[in-house]
């Protein structure tokens, strides 16, 4: 039988005209969201301290082209696509409220994506919750407000997945055309856009196409390979990288437990407590409890099969890389929230189970209320990264150096945020040699040339350089990062054994995941 609650509609296609009240109704209802989406996620937009990751991402992107593909290939490929169009941005200004803005925007824009794409399986009334769901998510307005790729990540995913269900549904050539495209940018804005696409074939090859009786099915199918051959070659350069690079890159990411799943439910439902993933989770299960029987058994009946594609696309990428995480770790929530749609999609079903409006408004407005607090939570704290001391340890080098300092970086890669925060200071790039005689201490290691190059990301200390240039300085700062895990013990043993042969006197200062240390004579 039917699902009476709530229309998976047959010819659920927003392009079908509508009479031209419901139309204004609608862009008002959307655009007002899109005016809250907005307003939540430029508010604060600078509350937080850039954190390593950003001033990475901000460094990259000021490279030469030359140093900015060499860096990419070596290291960093994953996300390509948004340190391309981060070169692009830094153009119109360099501050950290303009560089976040960038986020931001993309952000906002997934807020009526998200709506065209629930309006694919379901009526308008589930399209406009699932939009304000996302709206008022707090785990989207945390990656919103980051210099990261993010944000781009989720909206070009739902586009991908958007595009395919209009092909599904009208199978022409440019929602072909679109599906193949967005798939392909989306791998380029994040690796783990390849457990997507994944997640999509295998529901298209479990449960079928929906209504896939028709004659024209066989051809469609073969496009539909033909598509994902396409996908696959587009993907060809990243599969190269990860089989050159491997795990390297995420060897920080460390093996989950039960609770890294149970955090997982909690950040991507935008809670800052337990009471909203909970109220998340007995509403997906409103959705899901009138199909029975039916859920656990193939359905090409559109009705059903929504709910299939969007439990595989929820599941399968986190269960996957939560049991490889035991060979190799690569569980980590902010890599997953891809599938963070889907599990909005089939809240915002339960929801609108609740068929009288005096049920439904308030249980909305009640979940929306809990979602506001959780947005009020990240703009102070953030959900895993809490932010480092590099911006402070920074200003305190640049407010206390003297003439003839010198500054060495235990890992070449700590001396990104330094210069990210020391362009702030200066308003300039960090790369013009007069501000490089200028500002701070002068850089002995990784690198003494103005500005950052490919060098400073993989350099690699030695006693003989140490030798060389530390006895012609009469004070040396050291600035250590991140120095409470695995890491460069032969550098640090390095340091601790050999300065004290030419500066006994040591200060330290403590800063969160910073530690600054100055050597002098006396």
């Amino acid at each position: 039988m039917p699902l009476p609650e709530v229309r998976v509609e047959q010819n659920a296609n927003p392009a079908h005209p509508q009479p031209m009240s419901a139309r204004w109704i609608s862009c008002l209802i959307l655009g007002l969201l899109v005016g809250a989406g907005a307003v939540l996620r430029f508010a604060y937009l600078t509350s937080k301290p850039f954190w390593f990751d950003e001033c990475f991402s901000v460094e990259l992107a000021r490279l030469n082209w030359t140093d900015f593909l060499h860096v990419i290939w070596w290291r960093e490929a994953n996300m390509i696509l948004y340190y391309i169009l981060l070169r692009g941005w830094l153009h119109f200004g360099q501050s950290e409220f303009l560089i976040r803005t960038l986020s931001a925007v993309f952000a906002v824009a997934t807020i009526p994506a998200m709506y065209w794409l629930t309006r694919q399986f379901f009526d308008r009334g589930v399209a406009f919750v699932a939009a304000a769901l996302f709206t008022f998510n707090a785990y989207n307005v945390c990656y919103a407000q980051e210099a990261r790729s993010y944000a781009l990540f989720v909206l070009l995913v739902v586009l991908s997945s958007g595009f395919l269900l209009a092909w599904v549904r009208e199978p022409i050539r440019r929602n072909r055309l679109a599906f193949m495209a967005t798939s392909i940018l989306a791998m380029y804005a994040h690796l783990y856009a390849l457990l997507l696409l994944a997640a999509q074939w295998l529901a298209l090859c479990c449960f079928g196409r929906p209504d896939s009786t028709n004659q024209a099915s066989g051809e469609s199918d073969e496009r539909l390979r033909q598509a994902w051959k396409v996908i696959a070659v587009g993907a060809l350069p990243l599969l190269i990288f990860v089989a050159k690079t491997g795990a390297g890159p995420i060897r920080w990411v460390h093996r989950p437990g039960i609770h890294d799943l149970l955090n997982f439910w909690k950040q991507i439902s935008g809670g800052s407590s337990w009471p909203l993933p909970l109220i998340y989770f007995l509403l997906c299960l409103a959705a899901l409890a009138p199909l029975g029987k039916r859920l656990l058994r193939p359905d090409q009946s559109r009705e059903v099969w929504a709910y299939h594609f969007l439990l595989v696309w929820l599941l399968f990428p986190v269960l996957l890389t939560f049991f490889l995480s035991f060979l190799r770790p690569v569980f980590l929530a902010r890599f997953l929230m891809f599938c963070q749609p889907a599990l909005i999609m089939l809240t915002a079903v339960g929801i609108a189970r609740l068929r009288k409006a005096w049920l439904l408004m308030p249980a909305l407005a009640a979940v929306l209320l809990l979602a506001l607090h959780g947005v009020f939570f990240v703009y102070g704290h953030g959900y895993e990264n809490q932010p480092d001391g590099s911006g402070a340890a920074t200003e305190f080098i640049l407010d206390h150096t003297q003439p003839g300092d010198g500054i060495i970086f235990h890992i070449a890669e700590a001396r990104v945020p330094y210069e990210f925060f020391r362009s702030l200071r200066a308003g300039t790039n960090t790369a013009s040699p007069s501000f490089h005689r200028e500002i701070g201490p002068e850089i002995l290691f990784p690198d003494d040339r103005p500005g950052l190059d490919f060098n400073d990301f993989k350099a690699a200390l030695s006693s003989d350089f140490l030798r060389e240039i530390v006895p012609t300085h009469s004070r040396v700062w050291v600035m250590y990062m991140y120095n409470d895990g695995p890491g460069p013990m032969h550098t640090n043993e390095l340091l601790v054994k050999m300065l004290p042969e030419w500066f006994p006197a040591r200060q330290c200062w403590q800063f969160p995941k910073v530690e600054i240390c100055l050597y002098h004579r006396n």
